[in-house]
């Protein structure tokens, strides 16, 4: 659904979402049914008839519930695309720490970092190739995994980025 939010207006096809997803056109389709079972998604004539999502109900179980229903693991040290705090916006309102930053393992990157589970296997190749959903993702790490603080941050930019 965050895919959609950065696509805007703009119709799509699950093939093409599947592409710049790195995922299977049926588990893009299998993710949107879901979706739309959860409330989070509406089909939608006036778009072709291609879900939307509904962007309250997205905010509301990612405010509070995606940091139970996916809880991060942490792991090792390793290379890849920094998240949470360690990622814009956050990076850029938060003072550097000391610590390692949480990073989604990934080879091509050369950022080392403790390893951060991301939502989907291939969120790291899907956000270098999308800015908006890169933020919109580490946000949402943030919400799943920072301290207080990070996480307030997190939920205030989040509203921002889905009114």
């Amino acid at each position: 659904m965050l895919k959609l939010i950065t696509m805007g207006d703009r119709s799509w096809t699950y093939a093409e979402l599947a592409k710049e997803l790195f995922m299977s056109p049926s588990e893009v389709n299998a993710g949107v049914k879901r979706a739309i079972e959860a409330r989070l998604a509406i089909s939608s004539e006036s778009f072709n008839g291609s879900p939307r999502p509904i962007r309250k109900a997205l905010e509301e179980f990612l405010v509070h519930g995606v940091q139970y229903a996916f809880p991060p693991h942490r792991g090792e040290l390793t290379r890849g695309l920094p998240t949470a705090s360690a990622a814009p916006p956050l990076k850029d309102l938060l003072s550097p720490t000391e610590d390692p930053p949480p990073v989604w393992p990934s080879p091509e990157e050369t950022v080392r970092g403790y390893s951060f589970s991301p939502l989907y296997k291939s969120i790291p190749k899907a956000a270098r190739l999308d800015n908006r959903l890169y933020e919109l993702l580490a946000l949402v790490d943030s919400i799943r995994g920072g301290r207080a603080r990070e996480r307030n941050m997190a939920v205030e930019e989040l509203r921002e980025r889905l009114a």
